[in-house]
């Protein structure tokens, strides 16, 4: 299990964005070098996990919970199949592109060791937007990703470090509970029905997905 590509975009100004100033930070490129990763600060304050990386939109992006987006390769080569078309690295908008490891079945709060200091704990999945679908510009392409429930994950960082390309990622905590970031965004998507059974995973939850699944059984 590795880092294929750290992936940092800039923020660029484009007409689809729903941001004051018109602006998003989605479209990444692989790193050259090493990237610092720390956690940001709060939602709505912090943006992204790695230093570089532009959030745009840090009402709905960013923050402790949401500070580092990581995404399978092998999710990516399907989507290539599917769709017909290249995705490089990065191509979703996410941080860490992966090779060799489960990214949607990760629990919610198991932690990654990436790199030599590095540790990551997955918090929830990503939820596709608007400016996700336009910048990829496919048709219907919220309701067709929605459909595939292998979000990727959003993780918090739990121990700072520097990160590259090619560094090993190591699972090193996994909880006991059955609540995956693909049972996660289905629960919080198209399967309401599952919000009970994520409350398993307790205050490792966003906050956002822990006070629905709270609501919907009160």
């Amino acid at each position: 299990m590795k880092l294929l590509t750290v992936n940092t975009g800039r923020a660029q100004a484009v007409a689809y964005a729903d941001t004051l100033g018109g602006t998003t930070g989605i479209h990444k490129q692989p790193a050259d070098g090493p990237v610092r990763v720390v956690a940001p600060g709060p939602k709505g304050v912090g943006g992204s996990g790695l230093v570089g990386d532009a959030v745009c939109d840090t009402r709905h992006h960013g923050g402790n919970d949401q500070a580092v987006y990581a995404f399978a390769r092998e999710d990516l080569d399907g989507w290539e199949r599917e769709l017909g078309r290249p995705l490089p690295n990065g191509s979703f908008g996410e941080n860490l592109t992966t090779l060799g490891l489960d990214v949607n079945g990760a629990l919610i709060g198991e932690r990654w060791r990436v790199g030599a200091d590095l540790v990551l704990e997955v918090s929830s999945s990503r939820v596709p937007c608007r400016t996700f679908a336009d910048a990829l510009g496919e048709k219907g392409w919220v309701k067709r990703f929605t459909r595939q429930a292998a979000p990727g994950a959003y993780l918090r960082v739990i121990e700072p470090g520097e990160i590259r390309a090619g560094d090993a990622v190591e699972i090193v905590h996994r909880p006991d509970h059955d609540v995956t970031v693909s049972v996660e965004f289905r629960a919080n998507t198209t399967e309401r029905e599952l919000l009970p059974r994520i409350l398993a995973a307790g205050e490792a939850l966003h906050p956002d997905a822990l006070a629905a699944a709270r609501k919907y059984v009160s």
